[in-house]
């Protein structure tokens, strides 16, 4: 914007006195820098009135009484006098007041007062840029103050959309470097810098001769580790604690909170604590003064060293103030570097449950023996699976060994190498076979008489706590119905046996070169396995899980359709867990197997009209990390009759040998055949081709154990959850009665994600609603996170507010009436209805 010339002012001039209406207009040119020119200007409808600093009362008599019906321009070469010695006053309250100076115009339309326009004036240079002075305006700025007007120019260099200090400083810091910042270039280029830190010094207690942004992070985090540490901060920090500590904390808090900036606070803080020598210097606390620490990763580090120690020497009784290990690993996840640790405490807790079991004692008798490995038993099962879920995922796993060697050790040697002798103690009693339901009833049992379709889904090798962890989550869902029965798999425990038990059949046989059939159907296949199945239901299909799982719609109503009985064959952990160069991944391919079938089975339910499933499996499985040793394996087993797998032997004659036991096929099958299965009593194997580590077809609870699940969905339910939102302005203070704030719906609307609609409002401590009432509609389905921004204009309600007292920006479900959100903010507005009057 240049310099307004004589051209422009007198055009300016003319364009106030448009209309019929009798107009005064006064100018106070507070330099005289136009008094020459006054002389030969003319305007289109007005006179010109010179105004002396002594003539004043006349002035008023002309104007009021003598010349009531010509347009002026009242024009005074001198600053404008103070209200009691202006005659005029009374008179400018009906006129208009013409400016020529930027500063001036600016502070007129803004609202400015006098008393603050030599800011204006200080920064012209800032408003010489018509975009950056737009800016300025549309930060709608109300009740303007020194404070104000600085917070909004450095708001405008940094792009923030609302006046807010706060938001100025999480933009210098999230979007510019620590070294060079650009921000801080520009806002020095206007004479703000020093305007700058003086605020840093009023907001977060920031003093500094020679101030900068990386002393300035320092005080932040020193002082948030300050107030979380149990204890003095080190000597050698002191220096950088802030009396400000309740709004660093706050800024911190909302820059870690949010899913923004948050990786950009996992950068400063690591930063920092390079800087601070946090690493070291925190070695010299103790785990428990470090407990709530949440500024610096370097906590977690020193508290998971105190964890690993401690398990290591089996003390599964340590504490950390009033929290166990388990305790304090659940306490860490939910912190802020929690996602960058939780799956570090998800292994120290499954290890921690590990470790517990060293003491394992087992039951007695077969009935015993179950009822334990249901209740409890399969925990250890599980946490051992978990154990190496999450010991797969570290990205060093030296620090780990001696841990991971005793969770091993313990797992072998204390857990299965007594669990499984018992067990195949037990599983000879003579009416062992009666205290269980069995496989090869399962069709009778949780098909035969179903009224409504049923969907069975086989997932091969899922043993019973893979089906528990699917409970679980099954249960987690409100408007599902989930139970979990549990049946004895025949023995020998494997795949083509399984999947025969539990189709209908009035006959389940083993030929003698160890085919199986179905009331005399070989059953091996998909097509052999339908016709058996149809044979009992016509209305029946077998399908495999991958060829269903990417269908359509209308394609999958198509199979599903007329049917009565649907068999889904589904292979993850078996395909996984059978082959040498993949076995060690058979934990991972269980949480991918669970995750499938959710997903399926809200799949079906939503597209084909279908509200009853059941989860089985054909058989479960033993993996154990440590190769098999040569002790491991049992050897000298041959016969060219035999059928011989690495945890099996079906012969006509069993083999008699330590360590081994048998039983008679007719027992499994329910006839009369003369075959006999033999069979490891611990988790050897017979020396036989295939993997090392994931073995299954033997006798165990992990092998024979699978689990039952009746599930039953409401109709046309899948699992959904509203698209949430969150704020991401960072405001704490409430400065304006008009405040716009931005917001981000934290995920895209999807199958999963529905659409759902918030009130936004303001109150009170006493639920006093203080602000006009937002509606938003989060609907959005961009996958990029800064499409799914959004902008929120308040309103306050013009009244007196208490600074000492905590207010509240709430977000509302409008559905389910249900609190979204709470932030609260400080009220620091000026109540334009106070005149001091007293009344």
């Amino acid at each position: 914007m240049a310099e307004l010339n004589l051209k422009q002012i007198i055009d300016r001039l003319n364009a106030e006195f448009t209309g019929d209406t009798r107009k005064l207009v006064f100018w106070y040119d507070d330099k005289g820098e136009f008094a020459e020119d006054m002389d030969s200007v003319v305007l289109d409808n007005a006179k010109i009135y010179r105004l002396e600093p002594d003539n004043q009362f006349y002035t008023k008599r002309f104007l009021e009484r003598v010349d009531t019906t010509t347009n002026y321009l009242i024009y005074a070469p001198f600053p404008k006098p103070d209200v009691k010695e202006n005659h005029l006053e009374d008179t400018l309250l009906y006129s208009r007041r013409f400016f020529a100076d930027r500063a001036s115009l600016l502070s007129v339309d803004l609202g400015i007062e006098e008393k603050y326009k030599p800011i204006i004036e200080k920064h012209i240079k800032f408003f010489a840029n018509k975009e950056r002075t737009q800016r300025f305006y549309d930060l709608e700025i109300e009740n303007f103050n020194e404070e104000n007007i600085l917070v909004g120019m450095l708001a405008c260099i940094c792009r923030t959309r609302i006046c807010s200090f706060e938001e100025v400083v999480r933009v210098i810091l999230t979007e510019g470097e620590l070294q060079d910042n650009k921000f801080l270039t520009e806002i020095e280029k206007f004479d703000l810098l020093s305007a700058f830190w003086k605020l840093c010094e009023q907001h977060f207690g920031y003093t500094d001769p020679k101030p900068n942004l990386e002393k300035l992070l320092a005080v932040m985090f020193v002082t948030a580790t300050e107030r979380q540490l149990a204890g003095d901060v080190p000597q050698e920090w002191k220096s950088f604690v802030s009396y400000k500590s309740g709004n660093i904390i706050a800024f911190l808090d909302n820059l870690s909170n949010s899913v923004l900036y948050r990786d950009r606070y996992d950068e400063l803080s690591e930063h920092v604590a390079a800087g601070l020598h946090a690493g070291s210097i925190l070695q010299g606390y103790s785990p428990e003064s470090l407990l709530e620490c949440d500024a610096f990763l370097v906590a977690d580090n020193i508290i998971v060293k105190w964890i690993m120690d401690r398990l290591t020497a089996e003390d599964t009784g340590a504490k950390l103030e009033n929290y166990d290990i388990p305790g304090i690993c659940d306490k860490r996840m939910k912190m802020h570097f929690g996602r960058r640790t939780d799956k570090t405490y998800q292994l120290l807790e499954s290890a921690f449950h590990l470790i517990e079991a060293s003491k394992y004692v087992p039951s007695e008798g077969f009935g015993a023996i179950i009822d334990r490995y249901r209740k409890s038993d399969y925990r250890t099962d599980q946490q051992y699976r978990k154990f190496y879920f999450y010991f797969d995922q570290m990205e060093e796993t030296g620090g780990l060994e001696s841990l991971r060697t005793l969770v091993e050790n313990i797992y072998t040697n204390e857990y299965l190498a007594k669990l499984l002798p018992k067990w195949n103690e037990a599983i000879q009693e003579e009416h062992a076979l009666i205290q269980i339901p069995l496989q090869r009833d399962f069709y009778r049992r949780h098909v035969g008489n179903a009224k409504e379709r049923t969907v069975v889904i086989i997932s091969d090798a899922m043993r019973y706590e893979v089906g528990q962890e699917l409970l679980r989550r099954m249960q987690d869902d409100p408007k599902c119905s989930a139970k979990m029965d549990v049946q004895l798999s025949v023995l020998p425990s494997y795949t083509r046996l399984g999947m025969a038990a539990m189709l209908p059949h009035k006959a389940l046989t083993m030929t003698d070169d160890y085919r199986v059939l179905a009331d005399g159907t070989l059953c091996d296949s998909l097509a052999g396995r339908q016709t058996v199945l149809q044979s009992y239901v016509p209305n029946a299909v077998c399908v495999q899980f991958d060829d269903i799982k990417g269908l359509k719609k209308n394609e999958l109503r198509d199979i599903f359709t007329g049917k009565q009985v649907v068999y889904v064959y589904h292979n993850q952990i078996d395909a996984r867990g059978d082959k040498a160069n993949t076995e060690d991944e058979v934990f991972v391919a269980c949480e991918e197997a669970i995750r499938e079938i959710i997903a399926l089975i809200g799949k079906i339910n939503t597209n084909a009209n279908t509200h009853r499933f059941v989860v089985t499996a054909d058989h479960g499985f033993i993996y154990k990390r440590d190769k098999l040793t040569e002790s491991d394996k049992i050897g000298g087993v041959s016969g060219k009759d035999a059928f011989i797998n690495r945890r099996f032997i079906v012969a006509q004659e069993p083999v008699l040998d330590e360590g081994i036991d048998f039983m008679p096929m007719s027992m499994i099958l329910g006839n009369d055949d003369t075959k006999v299965v033999s069979y490891p009593v611990s988790s050897n194997v017979f020396k036989a081709g295939g993997g090392q580590n994931y073995v299954h077809g033997g006798s165990s609870p992990q092998e024979m154990l699978v689990p039952a699940l009746d599930i039953k969905m409401e109709r046309g339910h899948m699992e959904t959850r509203p698209a949430q939102i969150t704020l991401v302005s960072m405001v704490q203070k409430i400065t304006n009665l008009i405040t716009t704030m931005d917001f981000i719906q934290s995920d895209a609307v999807s199958d999963t994600i529905k659409p759902a609609t918030y009130k936004l409002y303001f109150i009170s401590e006493d639920n006093e609603k203080i602000s006009n009432e937002n509606i938003y509609v989060a609907d959005k389905r961009d996958a990029d996170a800064t499409k799914r921004i959004f902008r929120m204009r308040f309103t306050f309600k013009n009244k007196k507010y208490d600074k000492n007292k905590p207010y509240y920006l709430v977000a509302y479900d409008e559905t389910t009436g249900l609190e979204s959100f709470r932030h609260p903010v400080i009220m620091d507005l000026a109540f334009a209805d106070d005149f001091g009057f007293g009344f």
